[in-house]
């Protein structure tokens, strides 16, 4: 993969690593390393990143080249693969499977079933994952096949251009169809785990549109649009406002219908880093989920 431009008229910058920053919002470490393994070409010619440019000459990046990652076990899985290209993979994450590993999942994660795919189509690169999604949450998760997709992506995170949409079942009735909950997360009080509203928080905001409710079974299906990315904010908010998710046992209570919190990543929408076009993907529900709706 290589990102490609042609210096126009009266264009003034400086030299090439102007243009790759400004142009291309590349970091000074991603920089660095395309300086060291020599990939940025002038008209076809390895370049230094202080050369200066003309009208009409070509500058070339090739952001990818090999990595070590080693420090991932790979470990066979199905992979619910939704979309790949050369600069990302979308994977639909079953519950019960964490993205990264550790301690106690340290073979079993999204990420060692992403290498060993990885290793199975001759692509040795780290594992990067875009988006996070706790172990229990299922849904859309991203994997970047280069550092410069990775960061693209999160810089759209950040400047809140990635839409993030998830299906929630939550519990009880709304008072209403529709809402906004503006309410700062922060991590509770001796926990490294468990999040709460906090004046003394992190801003986060929270869309949400009951879609059907379910008088019989006495919840609610609900659609959640994330305007910030705090960790665990749509199970802290829907517990906040008293509708908890179900079988959310951190934030809410156990459940018959469910053993999992019943929280999915269903759509996703960005600006495709290399075309520049906006992409949209749709994740299906996984059966625990899917049986309550229909």
């Amino acid at each position: 993969m290589r990102l490609i431009y042609k210096i126009k008229e009266n264009e003034n910058y400086i030299n090439v690593k102007e243009l790759l920053k400004a142009y291309f919002n590349i970091s000074d470490r991603l920089l660095l390393k395309l300086k060291k393994n020599k990939k940025i070409l002038i008209n076809g010619i390895s370049s230094n990143i202080n050369s200066k440019l003309s009208t009409n000459d070509i500058v070339e990046v090739l952001i990818d080249f090999e990595e070590d990652n080693s420090n991932i076990i790979p470990t066979k899985m199905d992979l619910d693969i939704i979309y790949e290209d050369d600069a990302y993979i979308v994977i639909n994450k079953p519950a019960g499977i964490p993205i990264h590993p550790s301690m106690d999942h340290f073979t079993d994660s999204l990420s060692n079933g992403v290498r060993y795919y990885f290793d199975q189509i001759k692509l040795k690169k780290k594992i990067r994952p875009v988006n996070r999604l706790d172990k229990n949450t299922s849904g859309l998760v991203i994997f970047a096949k280069n550092e410069y997709i990775q960061e693209s992506l999160v810089k759209q995170m950040k400047s809140n251009i990635f839409y993030k949409e998830y299906i929630a079942i939550c519990e009880g009735e709304f008072e209403k169809e529709s809402g906004i909950i503006n309410a700062p997360i922060a991590r509770k009080e001796n926990s490294i785990i468990e999040r709460c509203v906090s004046k003394s928080g992190d801003n986060a905001i929270t869309e949400y549109e009951v879609i059907k409710y379910n008088q019989e079974k006495d919840y609610s299906i609900v659609k959640c649009i994330l305007k910030t990315g705090r960790t665990h904010q749509i199970r802290v908010h829907m517990s906040y406002i008293g509708h908890p998710i179900l079988g959310d046992t951190l934030y809410g209570n156990s459940s018959k219908l469910i053993d999992r919190q019943a929280l999915h990543s269903y759509r996703i929408e960005f600006i495709h880093p290399i075309i520049q076009r906006k992409v949209s993907y749709v994740a299906k529900l996984y059966n625990d989920m899917n049986n309550l709706i229909i």
